[in-house]
């Protein structure tokens, strides 16, 4: 997980704060918009974004390990109160950047609703801890932590279609939206279901 994290942390960086700064090559995909654009808003407003989303992939790394669970639970309480604040940020700047969003209101209505689900994912974890129901507490956590590599595979997938099928780049990332939203959904449940699995097996021993 460390390592998948850093990764994806290393490519946000390098992708938009060296290689195109003004998102020159993602903008360019962007046609008939329906808003007014605000370029440099928009960009302080990305910077922002992407920010925020490092901050809590790294305060969900850290908080999944054992040992800052187990040895360390007010650092573990504190960065999940990082965690939640960061993915609030997130989705508070993905909801301004949604309506300009490629594919106009085919995307930018699962952003939205993405937008809801992530932070309603992240606060029902914090609730049940708080009634200390820690298994429930993590799996709520893994579901919410799952979407902070929703810009990965949005572009993954986009990638994909794009290019390996020929698609036009407007449809692939239509497709990567929606494909990386239910993909992550999927991933989370079934990550969950596997750690209460393992758990059981354990038990049973």
């Amino acid at each position: 997980m460390l390592a998948v994290a850093a990764g994806f942390m290393l490519h946000a960086i390098y992708a938009n704060f060296l290689y195109d700064p003004q998102a020159d090559r993602f903008l360019s995909q962007k046609i008939d918009l329906k808003r007014q654009f605000n370029k440099p808003v928009w960009l302080n407003v990305m910077y922002m974004h992407i920010g925020f989303a490092c901050i809590a992939t790294v305060a969900g790394t850290v908080n999944f390990a054992s040992k800052v669970r187990n040895k360390y639970r007010r650092l573990h309480r504190v960065l999940g109160y990082v965690y939640v604040a960061a993915v609030v940020a997130v989705c508070l700047t993905s909801g301004y950047m949604a309506p300009y969003a490629t594919g106009g209101k085919v995307t930018s209505v699962p952003f939205n609703l993405l937008n809801i689900l992530w932070v309603g994912l992240s606060v029902i974890s914090i609730a049940k801890i708080r009634k200390k129901q820690r298994i429930a507490h993590r799996n709520w956590m893994v579901r919410s932590y799952a979407f902070c590599f929703t810009n990965m595979c949005i572009h993954l997938i986009t990638a994909l279609v794009h290019q390996g099928f020929g698609a036009s780049y407007t449809l692939s990332y239509t497709i990567g939206v929606y494909g990386a939203i239910a993909f992550l959904l999927l991933a989370g449940e079934l990550i969950v279901r596997m750690l209460n699995g393992r758990e059981k097996g354990v038990r049973l021993l």
